[in-house]
């Protein structure tokens, strides 16, 4: 259908549509020339020294310098003494046909189960032992169970 044949409302459509791209065009070329806001310059932040991001690059007069030798790069070990894992505590319940008991830690009160295979001597109830706790299926467990002697280290002193 050629325009001579379009009926007043086709080509009232048309015009609008027309208007509407102009427009559309328009704002566009106005805000390529006006914003410019996609600089590099507008897009760099800036962190102060307390850990805030702002828009104003730093005061140069207030630049500490760092040696960087004193940078640590790796984390530190944690090497606690051997004694510290070293637990006193008392034979509460054993049952050597079944060959399991509990052992109470004296330093926390803390029940702790033990097996007769972690037993490096023979116990019986309400003997003081010396334990290292382990990580079990059900929580915490004694481990290399032997029976304490006054010449062993308490968890406090040095082993020097």
């Amino acid at each position: 259908m050629g325009r001579s044949q379009e009926s007043f409302g086709k080509k009232e459509v048309r015009n609008k549509r027309e208007k509407k791209r102009k427009a559309k065009e328009q704002k566009r070329a106005k805000k390529k020339n006006e914003g410019k806001k996609n600089s590099f310059e507008d897009m760099i932040a800036y962190v102060n020294e307390f850990g805030v991001i702002t828009d104003t690059p730093p005061d140069p007069d207030n630049k500490q310098d760092v040696d960087p030798e004193s940078i640590e790069l790796s984390a530190t070990k944690n090497t606690p003494d051997a004694a510290d894992f070293i637990r006193k505590g008392v034979i509460t319940f054993f049952n050597e046909s079944k060959g399991f008991g509990f052992i109470r830690d004296l330093e926390t009160g803390e029940r702790v189960f033990v097996h007769v295979n972690n037993l490096q001597d023979h116990v019986s109830e309400n003997d003081v032992v010396a334990f290292e706790t382990g990580k079990g299926p059900k929580g915490p467990i004694a481990m290399k169970v032997r029976l304490f002697t006054e010449e062993e280290p308490k968890n406090n002193e040095s082993t020097d």
